[in-house]
């Protein structure tokens, strides 16, 4: 089954220079009482202006991961890590029990615009740590990129049954889904920017989505589109009583 996602069901938030349109994906889905699909809790769809400080702030149970593709962040955390955060360098906070961090859009980088992800750990109450990841490419013509889910395979470390991909695909070019890493496992493919066909029956456009469940679809670039890409298990535990990545309706 296809099930689009458009951009009606998301929610704005604009404060100065920072704004955010946030995907709860579970809300396509109202019969599971969730506003997360299993593993993947909250999308949050960044657009920030050079020079805005996001203050110090807790998290607690969210695995979190820093998706840019353009602008650069100054990152601290609680943990005592101090980088820079880039579209070539990005970030996984595996908040656990306790955790704090800020963030400071540098004025070198210009508009910061990317994803921040909240994916729900397996159990509660983990230990927090913080990883980061230097691309070789900015981007992954064509061909689909790890970027984050459990097992060798993946630079960065997720703590539950979750695996993240990128592509960027060319006008005209088509593509379809990678093997699963596992059994039961649901498909959320997300234009991060441009315009994708899905099957030549569905128009997906930036900030929109496709769910996909028990279907093999095709893929193909009305104009060159950038693409971030979601596995869940669906029968793998998970926590959903994260700070951020957590079940509303609890």
């Amino acid at each position: 089954m296809l099930t689009k996602i458009d951009n009606t069901i998301k929610y704005g938030k604009q404060h100065g220079g920072f704004g955010i349109q946030i995907l709860y994906p579970g809300l396509i889905r109202p019969q599971l009482d969730d506003s997360g699909f299993y593993t993947i809790g909250r999308i949050d769809h960044a657009r920030i202006t050079p020079g805005t400080l996001i203050p110090m702030h807790p998290h607690k149970d969210d695995e979190i991961l820093t998706y840019l593709r353009s602008g650069s962040v100054k990152h601290l955390d609680s943990e005592g890590y101090t980088d820079i955060i880039s579209n070539q360098r990005l970030m996984m906070m595996n908040a656990g029990a306790n955790f704090y961090h800020q963030e400071k859009v540098l004025e070198e980088g210009g508009t910061l615009e990317g994803l921040q992800i909240f994916i729900r750990p397996e159990t509660p109450g983990l230990s927090p740590m913080v990883q980061f990841s230097q691309l070789q490419d900015t981007y992954s013509n064509n061909r689909w990129r790890e970027i984050a889910g459990k097992g060798n395979d993946y630079p960065l470390q997720i703590r539950s049954n979750t695996w993240l991909m990128d592509l960027r695909l060319e006008k005209g070019h088509e593509i379809v889904l990678p093997q699963a890493p596992s059994e039961s496992c649901t498909f959320l493919f997300y234009v991060f920017d441009g315009k994708i066909n899905v099957d030549e029956t569905i128009a997906l456009t930036t900030g929109e989505s496709v769910l996909i469940e028990m279907e093999s679809p095709t893929f193909q670039a009305v104009e060159t589109s950038d693409v971030v890409l979601f596995i869940t298990q669906t029968n793998a535990p998970h926590f959903d009583g994260g700070m951020y990545s957590g079940n509303l309706h609890r």
